[in-house]
Formats: C-alpha cells, sequence, structure tokens
C-alpha cells in the first residue's frame, strides 16, 4: 500500500491563521451562546499556537552550545 504525500503551500502559521479567521467568521454567524464561545477558544488557541511556532522558529532563538 502507498502512502499518499500531500505538499502543503501555506506555511504551517499560515495555515492557523486561517482556520482561527474561519472560526471566527463562523462565530460571528452564531448567536452569543455556548457554542459561539466554543468557537472562540479554538479560534484563541490556533492564534496562540501560530505565535508559539513562529516564536520557536525564530531566528533569534539559538540552541545551546
Amino acid at each position: 500500500m502507498q502512502r499518499r504525500r500531500f505538499k502543503n503551500t501555506l506555511t504551517f502559521p499560515d495555515r492557523l491563521k486561517n482556520f482561527a479567521e474561519e472560526l471566527k467568521a463562523k462565530a460571528s454567524e452564531l448567536r452569543p451562546g455556548p457554542e459561539q464561545e466554543a468557537l472562540l477558544r479554538r479560534a484563541r488557541r490556533a492564534d496562540t499556537a501560530a505565535h508559539l511556532d513562529e516564536w520557536a522558529n525564530s531566528p533569534g532563538l539559538q540552541p545551546p552550545k
């Protein structure tokens, strides 16, 4: 069995940011309540993950010598 390969065109942080924007757009269509809060919470987590990834891959972060 051959494994399917998929080449991503966007970087990981960009995909996370797009995902967060989609979630925020869906949440804005809902009335206030638990469903909207859950979508906004997922969007905040995606934003945080994108920022952490950018920080971890920043050129200023050097491995120990």
